[in-house]
Formats: structure tokens, C-alpha cells, sequence
């Protein structure tokens, strides 16, 4: 049977690292954008992070897709979805680089 603890190799479980949708201090985090599908296991982390960020003060986007694959995006060219999901981190990352300076 599996256990957590063997997934953790004997690691403290409240570490801030090992679950930051819960533990981590997100305050001075950089902008943030986290892509997830609605059948994604990671959903309610991805849902906890974003509004622990946003409480932070960071600047946050949640971008939930229906019905994709987990890492849905590695599928450009061949899902919809994927493309538009790329489409949209180029337009966030740009955003926030041209704000910057950077771009």
C-alpha cells in the first residue's frame, strides 16, 4: 500500500515547498498565470493557489479549461484547446514584460 510519507522521503509535510497552494508565504511573488483543466486532479491546489496569491497582493490569473488532458498545452497543433491556451501565456507574458521594460 502507499503511502504519502513514502512520497515525501521522510520529509517534514507542513515544509512550505512541498504544498505552496497551502503552506507558502506567496507575498513579493511575481505575476502568475496557472493553466488547468476542469477534470484536472490539480484543480482545487491550482483554485487554493490562485486565491492565496491574490490575497497576497499578486497579480493572478486562473485560466480554467474544460475538459483537457493534465498538461493539456503539450497537445498544440493537435488540440484547440492547447493552441489557445499557448496563445493566451504569449499574451500574458508579453503584457506583463512590456509593463516592465523588458519587451
Amino acid at each position: 500500500m502507499f503511502d504519502d510519507r513514502d512520497a515525501l522521503a521522510g520529509a517534514d509535510p507542513h515544509q512550505p515547498l512541498l504544498s505552496p497552494a497551502v503552506l507558502a508565504d506567496l507575498t513579493g511573488f511575481p505575476p502568475m498565470l496557472i493553466q488547468v483543466g476542469t477534470n484536472e486532479i490539480l484543480l482545487d491546489d491550482s483554485t487554493r493557489l490562485a486565491e492565496r496569491a491574490r490575497s497576497a497582493g499578486v497579480d493572478v490569473i486562473l485560466d480554467i479549461t474544460a475538459d483537457v488532458p493534465h498538461v493539456f498545452q503539450a497537445f498544440t497543433g493537435a488540440l484547440d484547446e492547447a493552441d489557445e491556451a499557448l496563445d493566451r501565456a504569449a499574451l500574458f507574458l508579453s503584457q506583463r514584460t512590456d509593463r516592465h521594460g523588458c519587451g
